[in-house]
């Protein structure tokens, strides 16, 4: 076994572990830091493949603002993840035969591979080498180019997963004075100013 086939087992036996461990740590916040040890492994394996730049951004977006960003939420939140758990027989069903479709997909292109080994030298779009294109230049190309409206798609659904984060966590409360932009338009001077008459020797 050659070093780097022991640095692939090593580091997606890791990050197999790890990931494990994100799902069914009890406590939230070991579930973050087993993620962000799940994103260095995942960074390690990108290395061995050569695709430097994705190792980079994987360690830059993901550990240094994703994962350490739902960290600070965790901790500083007061999160009742008891009354969490507490409906979740009722997404099982869901959650079963969503497992059940990546479960088969994994075994359809761990089957392929196995099976046909040469069916990886048919990729449409090799991957070019150093000495004609970099790393960075060639995902680029095939990203802008072959998947720009998968790209599209993508960042159309993170945004919709956004604002769908931000209505479902915004409670308004009652004794907290917001901004009225529209009321604020439709002052005037009868309805802004209310004036007192104060008679002599008492105060407002």
């Amino acid at each position: 076994m050659g070093l780097q086939a022991l640095f692939f087992y090593l580091f997606a036996f890791i990050a197999v572990g790890s990931a494990f461990m994100v799902i069914s740590a009890r406590n939230p916040v070991h579930s973050v830091l087993f993620l962000i040890l799940t994103f260095f492994n995942s960074a390690g394996l990108f290395l061995l493949t050569g695709a430097e730049f994705l190792a980079m951004i994987l360690l830059v977006v993901y550990v240094g603002a994703v994962a350490v960003l739902f960290l600070f939420v965790v901790m500083m939140l007061d999160i009742d993840f008891a009354e969490l758990r507490s409906g979740v027989l009722e997404y099982a069903p869901v959650g079963a035969l969503i497992g059940l479709i990546l479960a088969a997909e994994l075994v359809i292109v761990i089957g392929g591979s196995v099976v046909s080994p040469e069916i990886a030298k048919t990729v449409s779009m090799p991957i070019p080498a150093l000495a004609e294109r970099t790393n960075t230049a060639a995902l680029g190309d095939v990203l802008y180019t072959h998947y720009v409206y998968f790209f599209q798609i993508a960042g159309l659904v993170l945004l919709v997963a956004m604002i769908g984060a931000i209505v479902l966590t915004l409670r308004h409360r009652q004794n907290i004075k917001r901004q009225d932009i529209s009321r604020q338009v439709a002052r005037s001077p009868e309805t802004a100013v209310h004036v007192v008459k104060v008679k002599p020797g008492q105060g407002v």
